[in-house]
């Protein structure tokens, strides 16, 4: 046990250390239910990682799918999570999630400015288990217009610039469809016109757009729900500690630019400082043996939540391999620095591209799942060197679909190659030669795939077997929308590596977000969620939205949790 209870700066009932998905909607949760809230958040802006992810939420039941006929049973999904994780993830948060998480999507929506549409159409990662759903699951957030904030619109967390277009213009996945065809037709000129116009006039008064998608529209409305209900956020406010009463959180210790700052909480201290990313010991701890190297979580996540949870006596447990993962490519951006760029679904599943170890062999189903991508890299890597592995294509694919940040429609790839994002060869053996792997081994490889491509069938990895796969591919490319021939000149080489998006592991807790000790009983008053809370997917990866969804669920829990323990 960490600090003793003396010398308060402030007291407030409820107090969420990070302003992230999950700590947003536990303050606000408790705002709404009557509560005094404080939020201390380390960085000058909200959102943490959660602001500059796709922002969809994994909600199987939901009643936005339902209503937009698509249907969906919590049945389903406990079969699919059962034959997914298995005995090593027996978990009794896993059933009250999928009971109660449509329920607090709801709620949310009754009681506050968040507002979730149905997506439909969206396989479970995998589509090939039972209970696997491919639509009804997964919900992303309306579009909203940051105009609604003013000037504190600046502290909405921007997404990686590599997801902004003219340095400053969101799009979501809706939009991708009229941009690159644009010219195809009145209503998609029209609407990109639309998108662009929307664009320029905000530049005229903001730093970059403010019509808001994906995971910043998820903030911006978490955040615009919070300062309507009163909820004052501390920013520049690191955690120390938490600070001790009779055995239970009594309040927590921060420190700021103008010293340390002591706040009591009558009701509790919720976690949710965006879990161990940046920490090396917990990363060396619990991720493989070949610890990535790159995460894509926001800097000031440093596991300051597990560690103070930890010194308190709560108890970091982890399943799986510790973390949730991408493949990224390693991009060089304008002006200097380099950026990471996740190959989430826009390139991997298209027809005519391969995956490649150091000995040129592929190694898995490109259009897996990027977690599971990544998990078969681990694997491969006992063998052969794979980490990092390469994307191998050609020049007319990356003009077609685009690869990594490279956009589609590039013709020349003469800038990228000099600045080292990719690597050109006019035949295997020279490709092999510009990138250290395996000439005969990078040719056969190719020869093999093209076969293959010509029957319509993976015979080594099934790419284009399952629904996930056909539904990141291109349903134009017949008869396997995700294999076509590497035929083209010159051969193009992207070299990928193994990064986090989240964690698995996190502090043991209850259903209520209760963080447990090391004797497995409830700490009074400390709770966690998000990425501070361990994993109820036990390192598995479900589908789209498998972090946020239990962030917020969990988060919601903790906040009603306190609320009624006054």
């Amino acid at each position: 046990m960490q600090g003793r209870e003396d010398g308060w700066d402030r007291e407030v009932d409820f107090l969420v250390a990070g302003a992230g998905p999950g700590g947003m909607t536990a303050a606000l949760v408790a705002a709404l239910e009557g509560l005094d809230v404080l939020v201390c958040e380390k960085s000058q802006q909200v959102g943490g990682t959660g602001a500059t992810s796709a922002g969809t939420l994994w909600i199987p039941g939901n009643s936005q799918n339902r209503e937009a006929g698509f249907a969906d049973r919590a049945d389903d999904a406990a079969a699919y999570l059962d034959a997914l994780i298995g005995d090593e993830g027996a978990d009794s948060r896993r059933a009250v999630y999928l009971r109660e998480g449509p329920k607090v999507i709801d709620d949310l929506v009754a009681r506050s400015e968040l507002s979730f549409v149905a997506c439909g159409r969206h396989p479970d990662y995998r589509s090939n288990l039972p209970g696997a759903a491919v639509e009804g699951r997964a919900i992303i957030p309306e579009t909203f217009d940051g105009r609604k904030l003013g000037a504190d619109f600046a502290r909405i967390r921007p997404p990686i610039p590599e997801y902004l277009l003219f340095g400053g213009m969101m799009v979501g996945k809706a939009d991708l469809a009229s941009l690159l065809g644009r010219y195809r037709s009145v209503a998609n000129f029209a609407r990109s016109a639309a998108l662009v116009l929307r664009y320029l006039a905000d530049r005229l008064r903001f730093a970059r757009g403010t019509r808001l998608t994906m995971g910043n529209a998820l903030v911006g409305r978490l955040y615009h729900s919070l300062r309507q209900n009163g909820v004052t956020i501390e920013f520049g406010a690191a955690l120390n500690e938490i600070v001790e009463r009779d055995g239970g959180a009594a309040g927590a210790a921060f420190e700021t630019a103008q010293g340390g700052l002591r706040v009591r909480a009558r009701r509790g201290v919720v976690l949710a400082t965006g879990g161990m990313a940046h920490d090396e010991a917990l990363r060396k701890a619990f991720m493989p043996a070949a610890e990535p190297k790159y995460s894509l979580a926001v800097a000031e996540n440093t596991g300051d939540g597990l560690a103070a949870g930890e010194r308190f006596g709560g108890r970091v447990e982890s399943r799986g391999e510790g973390g949730l993962w991408t493949p990224v490519s390693r991009n060089p951006r304008k002006g200097g620095g380099t950026g990471l760029y996740p190959h989430i679904l826009l390139d991997r599943a298209k027809p005519g591209l391969i995956a490649v170890n150091r000995a040129g062999r592929r190694f898995v189903n490109e259009a897996v799942s990027y977690h599971d991508f990544v998990e078969a890299m681990f694997r491969a890597d006992e063998i052969a060197p794979s980490i990092p592995a390469w994307l191998i294509c050609d020049a007319g694919f990356v003009r077609k679909y685009g690869l990594g940040d490279i956009h589609p429609g590039t013709a020349d790839l003469s800038r990228h190659a000099r600045a080292g994002y990719v690597t050109l060869g006019g035949s295997a053996a020279e490709l092999a030669d510009g990138i250290g792997v395996d000439a005969e081994g990078l040719a056969d490889s190719i020869e093999r795939h093209n076969r293959f491509a010509e029957a319509g069938s993976d015979a080594d990895f099934g790419k284009g077997d399952t629904e996930l796969n056909r539904f990141n591919g291109d349903p134009d490319n017949r008869p396997n929308p995700c294999l076509a021939p590497i035929a083209g000149r010159p051969l193009v080489a992207m070299a990928v590596w193994p990064a986090d998006l989240a964690s698995s592991a996190g502090l043991a807790a209850t259903a209520d977000g209760q963080v447990l000790g090391t004797d497995d009983a409830p700490i009074a008053g400390l709770y966690a969620c998000g990425n501070d809370m361990a994993s109820i997917m036990a390192g598995t990866y479900p589908g789209p939205g498998t972090t946020l969804g239990p962030a917020m669920v969990f988060g919601y829990r903790a906040a009603m949790h306190a609320a009624r323990s006054g």
